[in-house]
């Protein structure tokens, strides 16, 4: 992440990628502050055994097409509502230039990030893929389960 403040964000992919048991590390990195520690990681990580960055940052939200220009691995990016909504940050990570991708996710979206690394590195792990697949079925039955709540509330005259 650019900064520690956007830890209550990230949170959200962290307590995931944990509930996935998916190894994981998270790093304050910033494009712009400390350019030599991020060129460092981005160098390293492929070597390290990492296979997918979440990278989230606000404002001119540099720091994932930095890590993207640098390594080979996938990168997401996560745009965080610092400023301007985090439309900033959003038009920053998503408009890339051709060559350098980023996948992006919505404003705020780190666990969306984390599901997405749960989906591309269950293609080759299918004990990973059996707990997804555990976790979507939880998001059915959830919404299931809402529906019967709300099939109970007879509080609506015009209500079928």
């Amino acid at each position: 992440m650019g900064s520690t403040s956007d830890l209550p964000i990230m949170r959200k992919a962290a307590d995931f990628l944990e509930q996935m048991e998916v190894p994981f590390e998270m790093l304050a990195l910033s494009a712009h502050r400390t350019p030599a520690q991020v060129e460092k990681f981005a160098q390293e990580a492929d070597g390290r055994g990492v296979k997918v960055i979440i990278a989230a940052a606000g404002m001119a939200a540099a720091l994932p097409g930095v890590i993207a220009a640098i390594t080979p691995l996938p990168v997401i990016g996560v745009p965080i509502s610092s400023t301007l909504q985090g439309t900033d940050a959003l038009y920053s990570i998503v408009q890339m230039p051709p060559g350098i991708p980023v996948a992006t996710v919505g404003i705020d979206g780190a666990l969306n990030a984390a599901i997405m690394v749960v989906r591309i590195m269950s293609i080759a792990d299918k004990a990973l893929a059996a707990r997804y697949d555990a976790y979507r079925a939880s998001l059915t039955n959830k919404i299931v389960k809402a529906n019967e709540e709300l099939s109970r509330i007879d509080t609506y005259k015009y209500k079928v």
